[in-house]
Parts: structure tokens; sequence; C-alpha cells
């Protein structure tokens, strides 16, 4: 049977939505614009309080639109727009604002989550593949959470000691929804971004309907990044300290399996400076328009990329970000890297305070007004200058949403897209 997934959409003292269609409120029936407030610790709607709302469709097809709903958040492309749902809406209170959720189908989620990751232009083999990781992650996630609320000891991914900052995100920060509607977890944005190509979506579903990817008959936690820079990163050098059979490093290539050893800085030095092949190695417009949304065709050049602070820029910068007054940054020094040369730990000298940053996000994060494109970086300092030459966007974990889409105008079929990026795992069909 299908299961059903609760999504976070947005989090605010006021939060203003239409139900499109008739819903249902306690067994009244409902529709139109509405406001709602938190007020003394309680939802206020139509002047009365209450702890928690659930507006159930009528029908099917009934959707509800949510105003002004924040995407992209902390990254350079953040802002609002209306967005619109099917299934019910769910507002309940949390961390003193009010929480609108959205609960849905899982099949129907996906077909939001690959139109907002990724263009519905994609070729269907991509879409397949796509579709058969996004309900892999997000059951796996689902799981992993139940696991969670089941240890008796507190999950947690904060780390901090006098000398050293390790953090690292992931979707356990939510409690009471499955997921979020944004990059944190996988982009869902209803049936917003609902075109002229759905069918093509629709039928990648439904041409997988129900299949997952399987490791030692677990469901694998398919992660996935835009660009893994020519190198896959492995799980435990972005999240906790877990190795995953099937997330291990690789090269994204047909012509050569060797793999040069991007853990030891001059070999990873040697790698980011140069544009090696690979299946994400593109600049094709085409292919690129496949995988990109609009704002995410802001960015020009990711496959190797530079970023350029002078000292001052980089000092407020970094306390500005990470709420650690370094005093002025001297120096910027890396202590571990990944097998894809992402950074895990980066050491930072100022003149007031000395102090190890990692992972890889958090080291994102830091140097940059919203993330770096990823943590496989060199740095270079010249007179009062930090050059910063990169490889990648995003984590570079599992599949790699690019080097997929040239593989998939190559010919590939899903399934051996699936299997380059996840070693050894198997296809199963749950439902």
């Amino acid at each position: 049977m299908e299961p059903k997934v609760s999504v976070g959409i947005l989090w605010n003292k006021k939060i203003s939505f239409i139900l499109n269609q008739a819903y249902l409120y306690q067994g009244q029936e409902t529709s139109g614009e509405n406001t709602v407030s938190f007020i003394d610790g309680k939802i206020v709607w139509n002047g009365n309080a209450y702890d928690e709302l659930y507006f159930e469709p009528q029908h099917k097809d009934a959707s509800f639109t949510i105003k002004d709903v924040v995407i992209g958040i902390n990254f350079h492309w953040e802002r609002k727009e209306d967005q619109e749902f099917q299934g019910a809406l769910k507002l309940i209170v949390e961390n003193d604002t009010i929480t609108a959720i959205n609960i849905i189908g899982v099949e129907d989620y996906l077909t939001s989550v690959i139109s907002s990751e990724m263009s519905a232009t994609a070729s269907l083999e991509l879409l397949k593949a796509h579709a058969v990781i996004s309900r892999s992650w997000l059951l796996a996630q689902i799981e992993k959470n139940r696991e969670i609320i089941a240890q008796e000891e507190k999950y947690t991914t904060f780390i901090e000691t006098e000398d050293e900052r390790i953090r690292w995100y992931d979707r356990e920060d939510h409690v009471n929804f499955d997921v979020c509607a944004d990059d944190h977890c996988q982009r869902y944005q209803g049936i917003t971004r609902a075109n002229s190509n759905i069918n093509i979506v629709k039928q990648a579903i439904e041409e997988t309907r129900g299949q997952v990817l399987k490791s030692k008959n677990k469901i694998c936690d398919a992660r996935f990044s835009k660009c893994c820079g020519g190198i896959v990163e492995e799980f435990q050098n972005c999240w906790e300290d877990t190795k995953f059979p099937y997330l291990v490093k690789l090269r994204d290539d047909d012509s050569t399996k060797d793999i040069p050893d991007l853990t030891q800085e001059q070999e990873s030095i040697k790698w980011i400076h140069t544009r090696t092949s690979a299946f994400c190695n593109t600049q094709d417009k085409k292919i690129l328009s496949q995988v990109l949304n609009n704002y995410d065709q802001e960015t020009t050049d990711f496959y190797r990329w530079q970023v350029v602070y002078t000292q001052t820029e980089l000092s407020e910068l970094a306390y500005r970000r990470s709420g650690i007054d370094f005093g002025t940054i001297q120096e910027l020094i890396p202590i571990e890297r990944g097998t894809s040369g992402r950074l895990i730990k980066l050491k930072i000298v100022g003149s007031k305070k000395t102090m190890t940053i990692g992972k890889e996000l958090e080291i994102r994060r830091t140097l940059s007004e919203s993330h770096l494109y990823s943590s496989a970086f060199t740095v270079d300092k010249k007179d009062d200058q930090f050059i910063l030459i990169g490889a990648g966007w995003g984590h570079g974990v599992g599949l790699c949403q690019i080097g997929a889409a040239v593989m998939g105008e190559k010919g590939y079929q899903y399934n051996q897209i699936l299997l380059h990026y996840y070693i050894d795992a198997t296809i199963e069909k749950l439902y």
C-alpha cells in the first residue's frame, strides 16, 4: 500500500492560504481565503483559538494555495512565492510559530519533487532514475526518524570544543513532520512547477511505481547532489560517521576507473586545478536546462569555480556567518579531505582565535553569504587576498544530477544510471 508523507512547508507567526475547492474541517465544509495567526501559544482562526487545524480535501483534485512560501532558504536564490498544493493541510504550533504541513501520497509528492529538482524536459530515463532515488531517500528518512525516536540516547549533529566545531545538517532536525519542502531535504513545491511536460514526469513515476534501491535488505539512503566535480564523495565525510557500502568513492566517468587519492593534499590540488573528463564536466546548455531550474541557471560554472575574498572581507564574513570572532583571518589550512577532495575539516587561523570547523556544509556556510558551491576547494593567499578554487556543486554524495543527465543523453537506461552511482545496490518494488 502506498504510504503518505507529511511535508513542512512554511513557518511563520501569520500564514495566509486559499482553499481553492471544498475542504472539510471537523465535518464542516470550508473554502476560500483564510488567515491564521499565532497568539498566546495558540492558532487563531476566525476568532477562535486552536492547538492545531486539519483541512481534509473533499475531492482528489482539490488544492490549496499558501502565500509567501520561502524557497531557497539561505541560498543566493532565496525568494518568496505563492505555491499550490494538493492533499490535506495541517497547521500546528511549533517553536512559537505556526507550521503549515502538507499531507500527501508518496507518488504525488514525487511528481512535485522531480518537477522541482529538475526540468521536466529531462530525458525519461533520468526522470525514472530520479523517481527511484527520491522515493528511496524519502522512505529511508522516515524509517531513520523512527529509529532515532526509539533510541534512548539523544541524537546529535553538533560537536563543539574550545578548538573545534563539527556540525552536519540533515533532516533529523524535523520532529513533527517527515521532511521539509526546501533544499534541506528535497525541493517540493506542490503543483506550482507543473507545466506542459508534466505528463513525462508522471510517466516516469508510474513506470517506477513503488521501486526503491536496496542494500543488504534495507532501503538505501539515496543521496544526490547537483555536481560531484568528477569524483563522488562518501556519506560519512558529510554526515554522521556511518559508512554505507553503496555510497562510496567512484569516478563519474565510463572511460576510466582510475581514482586519485584526493584525501592527500597535493593530489587534491592537482585534481581541482584541472578540468578532468567526467560525465558532469559539461557546459551544454541543453543538458543543463534539463537539470537546472531558471534560478539554478543563474550559476554559470560549477564544475570548476573560483571565489576571491580580501582579508577584511573574509574576516567579517566568517564572524557574521559563524558567530566566532576570529579577529583578522591570517590562514585557512586544510586539515582533512574526503574522497572527492571535499574538505571535512578546515583550520581557520585568526589574530584572536584559531579553530577547526567541519563538516563540509558548515565550511561552505561559514565562507559564503549563502553557501560555497562545495567544500572541494584549494586555498591560495596572495597579498591581502584569499583565492578559493573549487570543484563541484553540493555535497557530492550519491547520484550526480548533471552527470546523470549526461548519461541519459548518451542513451543509458535508468537502471544503468542508478547502478553507476549506487554500488552493488538492487532495484526492488515495495508496492
